[in-house]
């Protein structure tokens, strides 16, 4: 799967792989809004290895894109039996939850994963366009997620979604550059986990390119894997050293949030934060896991899911394992799974000032004392009364 910030990363990535791959198909998508109804016009495009269009070549058709496209991989599987398909998506879908709901079991119809064995999320980033995005928050646009929903993003949140969904990134661009150089410290920063090669050596077939796009022995399904790092309550990765005044803090802490006090700490908290991902416990939405989320200057926080109890057998069952293994990891006798982590990636960030102004927020002891009813009552500038 092949996401990118430009179409000609994108393109030129994948042909690229289909040089390492030369029985490969690439299907590449576009999604456009329609100009009636409900559902989108998704195009695609089915080419050979060496840049021929299939006899099958450019599709069309309105509708959900995950049902299209499970279709489309299960015609191609059915017609040839083995077939390595990339897949190129395009910016206008949040590629996570999409690939998720794309992979999700269906009653009664096919399901990819019977036939096909998802491999990494390739995502090519043109440094100069990634720089520019990341701050761009002055607009949005409808993308597709899970379960055939739009959800309006800025520039910025859908470069850090697609960067943050990566298991390779791919960085275009000429290497020398301060601003090339200034992206791929960034880009260690939102995701840390990912491997990362220049386009040029993937291009020359250098070694190294090889193993970051390899495959590895994955210690589970891709598709548990995308639900893991979307689960509400999912830890971060390990921060790398800073580098070209790009530096990441994690904040942690157990007490919950008074509501004013954490509104009136934002101007400290986000200042040079580029991207900050994480979740709270709100003393105004006691029960509620909030979610945190900025890219740019746009910060968004949404009442996301349940805190699990401990006699809550359902929530219990429901949850992912790693939620499960979460929860009891982190799990305190009163409050069971609450607890607030936050991870800030940006230029030049004081940790002192970020965490202090946080740590300043929490509850004292005598709101602490006081039960969660109270709590509830409180003004809640951020989310509004429950």
């Amino acid at each position: 799967m092949v996401v990118g910030n430009t179409p000609g990363v994108r393109g030129e990535l994948v042909a690229q792989l289909q040089r390492t791959h030369p029985e490969s198909l690439a299907l590449s998508v576009s999604v456009r809004e329609s100009t009636s109804g409900h559902y989108p016009v998704v195009q695609r495009m089915m080419t050979t290895a060496d840049g021929r269009p299939t006899a099958a070549a450019t599709m069309g058709a309105t509708g959900d894109p995950a049902i299209i496209l499970r279709q489309d991989l299960i015609s191609l599987h059915r017609a040839r039996k083995s077939v390595h398909v990339i897949l190129a998506l395009p910016e206008h879908l949040d590629p996570l939850p999409f690939l998720l709901d794309l992979w999700r079991s269906r009653v009664g119809a096919d399901n990819l994963e019977d036939h096909y064995d998802a491999a990494l999320v390739v995502a090519g980033i043109t440094a100069s366009t990634l720089l520019t995005d990341i701050t761009c928050v002055h607009q949005a646009f409808r993308v597709w997620s899970g379960g055939g929903h739009r959800e309006p993003l800025t520039p910025a949140e859908i470069a850090a979604r697609q960067v943050e969904a990566a298991d390779a990134v791919v960085l275009a661009g000429p290497s020398t550059e301060d601003g090339a150089q200034e992206a791929a410290a960034l880009l260690r920063h939102l995701n840390p986990r990912a491997g990362m090669v220049t386009l040029d050596r993937v291009i020359a077939r250098q070694p190294a390119s090889g193993r970051v796009l390899a495959r590895p022995q994955a210690h589970a399904p891709m598709r548990a894997q995308w639900e893991a790092r979307l689960e509400p309550t999912s830890s971060p990765y390990a921060a790398p050293d800073p580098g070209l005044n790009v530096s990441t803090v994690v904040w942690r802490a157990r007490r919950p949030l008074h509501p004013e006090r954490l509104a009136d700490a934002l101007g400290e908290v986000m200042l040079g934060v580029l991207r900050s991902r994480g979740h709270l416990w709100l003393a105004s939405r006691p029960d509620a896991v909030v979610t945190w989320r900025s890219a740019g200057g746009h910060l968004e926080l949404i009442e996301a899911d349940r805190w699990l109890e401990a006699h809550a057998s359902p929530a219990w069952e429901a949850a992912s394992p790693q939620r499960r293994t979460l929860a009891c990891w982190f799990w305190d006798d009163q409050y069971g799974e609450r607890r607030n982590e936050i991870v800030f990636t940006g230029t030049s960030l004081d940790a002192d000032r970020i965490t202090g102004a946080l740590d300043g927020a929490l509850l004292d002891e005598a709101e602490v004392a006081l039960d969660r009813e109270s709590w509830s009552h409180w003004h809640d500038p951020l989310l509004g009364s429950p």
